[in-house]
């Protein structure tokens, strides 16, 4: 297997700002473990980031650190923390109705009761339509708007683009009466102070983005997100978005409690009756089959861990209470998020007081 390989163990290269205290030493040869069964799934890139710090770097399969690839479903995350910074400039309220914005759901007795929140989470009750990933369909939000709703809100998830792409006609109207777009708002509060300078939009005949998927990033670039959730919406010193608003992206929902809004939450990792679940296996199936209740997504990674998850296996781990930012991407393969995982931990022992105060801010 030709790989291009640039390692860094526990050096003192740092991503930004002073090292906060060590709280979890990983096992180098741990890591190398979980690195060599990432490549040999066609993986691409693992990057390790702990305490804001880079301690393992490596590329493979003809990747190298300046190279982008897809992150698919991960594009996602910036889309909500968009959201969440609108909502604490006063242009959007998540639980307000999105028939405000859109009146032509005022008269529906379902879908005027559908949140902009629900948008985001994936539980309004409107079918996923992956057609609308290509560009079969030209104006992808004036589709989506008019979709019937085939249950109430909050009953059921049903991952896909949809429901986001009536969430962006919502946001591009409000965004209307400042005299910008969606595109330029993302890019303004949160792509260029990232250090982000361009991505895939992945725009319609009609010029829509594509909220559901898109972006190309290096690891380092997608790991730049990750620094930002960590520190609480802080990044170099300027506080991008709040933290009460930034965590309205990790509370699960009744239809699907480990899911918030763009991001998979392991809060049921010490439930010993949790199953591990494939997030990507699961959605393979019709949302109707899709079970997301007593899941997790390992029972040896923290609960408070919480990942982006994109198709093909393009995966960003964060663990805030152990300041831990794990990058993986790569190409489609038979991929175990649980086994790699436990690759990654083996011979590693938490804080027991920071993971004692993970627990009990999730049991709050």
């Amino acid at each position: 297997m030709q790989k291009t390989l640039a390692i860094v163990l526990v050096t003192l290269c740092s991503l930004s700002g002073a090292p906060l205290a060590r709280a979890l030493e990983l096992d180098p040869a741990a890591v190398r473990a979980a690195d060599a069964y990432a490549a040999s799934r066609n993986g691409l890139s693992l990057l390790v980031v702990k305490d804001d710090r880079i301690v393992y770097e490596a590329y493979h399969n003809g990747f190298s650190p300046g190279y982008i690839t897809s992150i698919f479903s991960g594009t996602k995350g910036f889309w909500c923390v968009a959201a969440a910074i609108a909502e604490q400039e006063g242009i959007l309220d998540l639980d307000e109705p999105a028939a405000r914005t859109l009146p032509e759901w005022e008269g529906s007795p379902v879908k005027s009761q559908i949140r902009i929140r629900d948008l985001l989470s994936f539980t309004a009750g409107l079918e996923p339509v992956f057609a609308l990933h290509g560009r079969s369909i030209p104006d992808r939000d004036a589709y989506s708007v008019r979709l019937p709703p085939v249950c109430r809100p909050g009953e059921a998830f049903m991952y896909g683009p949809s429901q986001l792409q009536v969430f962006l006609e919502v946001f591009k109207r409000k965004l209307a009466l400042r005299h910008t777009t969606p595109e330029e708002y993302l890019t303004r509060h949160l792509l260029w102070p990232l250090g982000i300078r361009s991505v895939d939009f992945r725009k319609d005949a009609a010029g829509n983005p594509l909220l559901a998927s898109g972006f190309k990033l290096t690891a380092r670039q997608w790991a730049q997100f990750g620094r930002l959730i960590l520190a609480g919406g802080r990044y170099h010193g300027r506080q991008l978005v709040h933290l009460q608003d930034l965590e309205e992206c990790f509370h699960g929902t009744k239809a699907n409690p480990i899911f918030g809004m763009g991001f998979w939450l392991n809060r049921y990792a010490d439930d010993p009756d949790a199953r591990e679940v494939d997030v990507e296996k699961v959605l393979e199936q019709p949302w109707q089959r899709q079970a997301w209740q007593h899941a997790c997504l390992s029972h040896v990674a923290p609960s408070d861990m919480v990942a982006a998850i994109g198709s093909g296996y393009q995966r960003m781990f964060l663990i805030p209470s152990e300041n831990l930012i794990v990058i993986r991407q790569g190409r489609n393969a038979d991929f175990s998020d649980a086994h790699f995982l436990r690759l990654l931990f083996a011979g590693s022992t938490p804080s027991p007081s920071l993971a004692a105060k993970a627990i009990r801010t999730r049991a709050e």
